[in-house]
């Protein structure tokens, strides 16, 4: 059997959800890795990773199943967007505005779900975007898959999902055993939602970097971890962008793998902070947030979401995971990372882009996304609060102001 058309397996609720997204229910998103280098790179070294990633696990798309119940399930997709190159020539001030532009076109269904590009910057050096959709993988998924690709150990995960019938008859199982538990708790009360927002959809980002080291006398002097100075930080310029609640709740992503793939293999927790909350206090926060993950609707077992028609289970997930921010700790990245062919990279980011944004805009006002490779700390910020947060410019002077607070001095691409 051609490798495209292989059977792979079937798609987590988690994965559903952004397939909704992606159909238009909910907000658009696609997860990038943005790498600066020192000089040009040819489009040879390019390419090599390109052909990697073509046959490696995002080289998938999504099929729908013939059976009412069962799962969709990923097939084996070699096809891909060509290595996009940019002829103009950017300055670096230009250069998040290039990468925003790289997520249209990206179909995880009927045509390919990620694009590789890259462009010449004006230092002499180049920028490569990996864009791809959040159906494909999070982003410690996306890490995982550029990993393998770079150390030439891609290959697409291929395995036999049960036939549609057997699927079908394990979900209706699981989902009807599942809601007569939860019913004999009584009903369920409909999850409190906050509406979404009728701003214009104008977002910007800014990518900035920080010392490992720095980070981690930022925190010890607070008697914090390094996550929980990365949410307070946060918290500290939503609020001194302008938001005025009492409150500000924080969506935070935790990766649940036991062993590296690439999907979505995540859970959310939502932790509340206040004016008065220290880094020390969040710490505490935090730690009691990871025990309590953000669950299904009404108690109900969460593969209800992957039978009931999609419109149906977005209703039952409308902003379900959105909160005032986001705080997206992907961790350490490989250390393959760190270059491309010969080429040394300057700067490594990982990001999520909103390609496609219309109002309303969700819950959330600024998302940020942690990264380390080496000795340095990434932060990219993406505000999605245009009333508050105009520019990229009014974005970067938030960023320095909150974190000089905090004796951190950064660095921005």
């Amino acid at each position: 059997m051609p490798a495209d058309q292989r059977p792979m397996s079937r798609l987590g609720v988690v994965d559903e959800i952004f397939l909704r997204t992606h159909r238009g229910m909910g907000t658009p998103i696609a997860l990038q890795g943005l790498w600066r280098t020192a000089d040009r790179v040819g489009p040879e070294v390019l390419e090599q990773v390109h052909a990697a990633l073509r046959t490696g696990p995002l080289g998938r798309r999504v099929v729908r199943a013939r059976i009412p119940g069962a799962r969709p399930y990923w097939r084996a997709n070699v096809s891909a967007h060509p290595l996009e190159i940019t002829e103009r020539v950017l300055h670096k001030d230009e250069v998040l505005d290039w990468a925003d532009t790289q997520g249209f076109d990206l179909d995880p269904e009927y045509g390919p779900g990620w694009r590789l590009a890259t462009a010449a910057l004006a230092d002499g050096g180049s920028v490569v975007a990996l864009t791809c959709s959040h159906v494909l993988a999070d982003g410690r998924g996306l890490a995982i898959a550029v990993d393998q690709a770079l150390s030439g150990a891609a290959a697409a995960e291929v395995t036999a999902p049960q036939s549609d019938w057997a699927d079908a008859r394990r979900q209706w199982g699981i989902v009807l055993g599942g809601a007569a538990r939860a019913l004999r708790q009584g009903v369920p009360e409909r999850a409190s939602t906050v509406p979404s927002r009728s701003d214009p959809a104008d977002t910007c980002g800014v990518v900035l970097e920080i010392p490992v080291a720095d980070w981690r006398l930022a925190a010890t002097a607070r008697a914090a971890t390094g996550n929980s100075l990365f949410v307070h930080l946060i918290a500290q310029m939503l609020w001194d962008s302008g938001f005025d609640g009492p409150e500000i709740s924080a969506s935070i992503p935790v990766d649940t793998r036991g062993e590296p793939r690439v999907d979505n293999d995540m859970a959310m927790t939502a932790v509340t902070v206040t004016r008065s909350d220290t880094p020390a206090a969040l710490r505490e926060k935090c730690r009691a947030a990871y025990e309590y993950r953000i669950s299904s609707p009404g108690g109900m077992p969460e593969e209800i979401l992957q039978v009931l028609p999609a419109r149906a289970a977005h209703a039952l997930t409308r902003g379900a995971g959105e909160r005032d921010i986001l705080c997206s700790n992907i961790g350490q990245l490989p250390n393959t990372l760190s270059h491309l062919g010969p080429h040394h990279c300057r700067g490594v980011a990982a990001r999520a882009i909103h390609p496609g944004l219309t109002p309303p805009l969700p819950r959330t006002r600024l998302s940020a996304y942690l990264s380390r490779l080496a000795d340095t700390y990434t932060l990219a910020l993406t505000s999605l609060d245009p009333a508050h947060t105009r520019s990229p410019r009014a974005l970067h002077d938030l960023a320095r102001s909150v974190l000089a607070a905090h004796d951190l001095t950064p660095t921005f691409w």
